[in-house]
């Protein structure tokens, strides 16, 4: 586990290059998967002023949903389990080829969805998470010198939500059951997000913190970590069932108590003497973990709009926990891991805008007549805040830490 440098329990200062080649860009995938999957973003966000000024001829809802799940959420999963998936297991990094077929597959998903073919988007994104997936059971099966986390089955989990959920949408079959439509999206969009969300954050959230990561220390205490996960993501699946099938409050509810639940018993979250200070991403960290919950509690209770309010589960909660997690990669892997913990007015302003957005385009659900507005606003903020998070760490971005 030492050697992955994002992860480290202790902040160091070291001699970092900048280096290009593709060997180590496959080592590091997350370089390429963060930047390009924000630039999708903000193509994905866009669309909205771009219709509204009959700048395109489309409405953009459907695709506008793919883009953001699919070739921005899932370039940030590809990224980070491309990248700390393979170190977690001690095992052989990717290759070049592997990141060239991870990286044209999500290109080609991206494109193919902007150009309105969403059949041929889902078949490629569900084919660039099999890869990524088949990709790190070769190595965890033959390679690995120590057992991944057990925090790490909820990733797991995420993937094989999204796969099903793409391939589900693929089906004639899916469009004519409005149930079978239903569970197909939630597995798509939140199934593919929220159990990672869980999985890496109880990793790596302790550690941003700045404590430590909090691992098993006995077999009973690994063990029952791994019972934990397992429930989480069992649940989490059944809420998907539930709210498609049965009813949907009580599918939002389960998921809402599970997420508040695993992540309150698996993080120490009060600050002890001895932790580092926290800084403003720290801060941050719980604007969008708050934000995130509270459109999961929220959704239900205003059903007919639960799209505009699980927008604050989208951008306040994944949206900024995935640039906020990315940071700290960022910052971890290009030798400058004091630079995440400092506090910064910059680093508040970026905050802001996540909330901003969030809350903007939240509430055409309860005041409709700013739909329009809304939408405009919210896509812009968030446009702003992708350029500016790619303009604060364009050096990191190629920055290595050679320690």
């Amino acid at each position: 586990m030492s050697e992955f440098p994002a992860c480290k329990h202790k902040k160091h200062k070291s001699r970092a290059t900048r280096r290009l080649g593709l060997e180590w860009v496959a080592s590091e995938p997350y370089r390429l998967f963060f930047f390009i999957g924000t630039v999708w973003s903000i193509i994905g966000v866009l669309l909205w002023p771009m219709f509204y000024a009959h700048a395109i001829s489309f409405y953009p809802g459907f695709v506008h949903a793919r883009l953001m799940i699919e070739s921005f959420g899932g370039a940030f999963i590809v990224g980070f389990l491309g990248t700390a998936g393979p170190r977690m297991a001690s095992a052989p990094k990717l290759s070049p080829a592997e990141l060239v077929w991870l990286l044209a597959l999500h290109c080609a998903c991206g494109i193919s969805h902007l150009f309105l073919h969403p059949q041929a988007g889902d078949i490629l994104f569900a084919a660039l998470l099999g890869s990524l997936l088949l990709s790190l059971i070769i190595r965890v099966v033959r390679f690995r010198k120590e057992a991944p986390p057990p925090q790490m089955l909820l990733a797991l989990t995420g993937i094989l939500c999204g796969i099903t959920g793409a391939v589900l949408m693929t089906l004639s079959s899916t469009y004519a059951d409005p149930q079978q439509l239903r569970l197909a999206s939630l597995l798509l969009y939140r199934g593919m997000l929220l159990p990672p969300v869980l999985g890496i954050g109880s990793f790596v959230f302790p550690r941003m913190l700045g404590g430590d990561f909090g691992d098993p220390k006995t077999l009973s205490q690994s063990q029952a970590k791994r019972l934990r996960a397992v429930a989480a993501a069992a649940l989490l699946v059944l809420s998907f069932w539930v709210e498609a099938f049965a009813h949907s409050g009580l599918g939002f509810a389960i998921r809402a108590l599970v997420a508040a639940g695993y992540l309150l018993i698996e993080v120490r979250w009060r600050k002890s003497p001895d932790d580092e200070p926290r800084g403003s991403l720290t801060t941050g960290l719980f604007w969008a973990l708050i934000t995130g919950w509270l459109g999961l509690v929220l959704a239900p209770l205003h059903y007919a709009q639960h799209v505009s309010i699980e927008h604050l589960v989208y951008i306040g909660g994944f949206g900024m926990l995935m640039l906020i997690v990315g940071s700290r990669v960022l910052f971890g892997h290009s030798g400058d891991l004091d630079g995440f913990f400092v506090k910064s007015k910059w680093v508040r302003f970026l905050i802001f805008l996540g909330v901003l957005a969030a809350t903007t385009r939240a509430t055409p659900a309860w005041v409709p007549s700013t739909t329009v507005s809304h939408h405009i606003y919210a896509s812009l903020t968030w446009a702003v805040l992708a350029v500016c998070w790619l303009v604060w760490h364009r050096r990191r971005f190629v920055t290595r830490d050679e320690a």
